[in-house]
C-alpha cells in the first residue's frame, strides 16, 4: 500500500461517522438508507462519508435496480494492520535491547558493588 493511499484510508477514519459506518458495515452489508436512518443527518450526508471512504478504498458500492449496496473491504485493514505491525516489531527490538542493557547493568552492579564515598564512610 503506497504512503499515499494509507493516508487516505487514516484520513477517511479519522471522523467518527465514518467509523461508526465502518463498525456497522463490518457486521453486514447495507444500504446508503439503512446506513443513515440512525444519524441525525440527511443520506446525502451519510453519502458523502461513503464518498470518502470510497476514496480511500475502504468500501465498495454495488447497484441492483433502485437498490445502492455497500460493502466493507476488508484488504484494506489486513495492509493496515502489516503496516502496524512492523512498526510495532521495530518498537518491540528496542525495548528488547533496553531490557538486555538493563539486565547487564543490573549484573555488572550485583558483581562490581560501588566503592562507597569516604563522606558514606565516616558516618
Amino acid at each position: 500500500m503506497s504512503d499515499d493511499r494509507l493516508s487516505l484510508v487514516f484520513t477517511a477514519l479519522g471522523d467518527p461517522t465514518r467509523r461508526d459506518l465502518v463498525s456497522r458495515l463490518a457486521r453486514a452489508d447495507t444500504t446508503v438508507g439503512e446506513l443513515a436512518e440512525p444519524y441525525d443527518m440527511s443520506v446525502q450526508a451519510v453519502s458523502k462519508h461513503l464518498k470518502v471512504l470510497e476514496s480511500a478504498g475502504l468500501v465498495t458500492k454495488t447497484k441492483d435496480g433502485r437498490r445502492r449496496t455497500v460493502h466493507l473491504e476488508a484488504d484494506v485493514f489486513d495492509l493496515m494492520t502489516k503496516w502496524g505491525e512492523r512498526y510495532r516489531r521495530q518498537a518491540e527490538l528496542r525495548y528488547q535491547r533496553l531490557d538486555d542493557l538493563l539486565t547487564e547493568m543490573n549484573h555488572d552492579q550485583s558483581t562490581h558493588p560501588a566503592i562507597p564515598d569516604q563522606k558514606e564512610q565516616s558516618a
